[in-house]
């Protein structure tokens, strides 16, 4: 399997960091039929008893309402890239040394296996640098991963 790489619109709204908080979120997207594939929630550590959540995709209209509904909104801040390919070792060390070595820095990264595969979801502050990253993935799943490239120590 080649290495595939995807611009994604994620979805974001700020919840209260209490039971529930994300529970309301996504029964409303599962009573809209969203088919999400990717939901990352985590506490805010700047604001008391606030959380985040961000959801990926929010596709037709039953789902883009119920999004609306509770206060999701596209993150056009945010943008992103869907890369999923063969897990191997050191390959999260590989992906980030490429994007480094381009001059780029990633906002976040959330990232995991299932069976003999990986899906990562990578944000940048622009499109610009998503797309420049892209571009410095390319070839990576032909390439030896496992820490070949030595970090600079500053």
């Amino acid at each position: 399997m080649a290495l595939k790489v995807a611009k994604v619109d994620v979805w974001a709204v700020e919840i209260a960091d209490e039971p529930g908080g994300l529970a309301g979120v996504l029964s409303a997207m599962a009573e809209a039929g969203a088919s999400l594939d990717c939901a990352i929630a985590r506490r805010q550590a700047d604001k008391f008893r606030a959380g985040v959540v961000f959801l990926t995709p929010v596709k037709g209209k039953k789902p883009q309402a119920a999004a609306a509904s509770v206060g999701l909104k596209h993150a056009e801040d945010l943008a992103t890239l869907r890369v999923e390919g063969p897990d191997k070792p050191g390959f999260g060390a590989a992906l980030a040394a490429a994007i480094a070595d381009a001059g780029i820095n990633m906002r976040g990264l959330s990232a995991m296996t299932c069976g003999k595969n990986f899906v990562a979801y990578l944000g940048f502050d622009t499109k610009q640098d998503a797309d420049r990253a892209a571009k410095a993935m390319k070839g990576l799943d032909r390439a030896s991963p496992a820490g070949k490239r030595k970090l600079a120590r500053t």
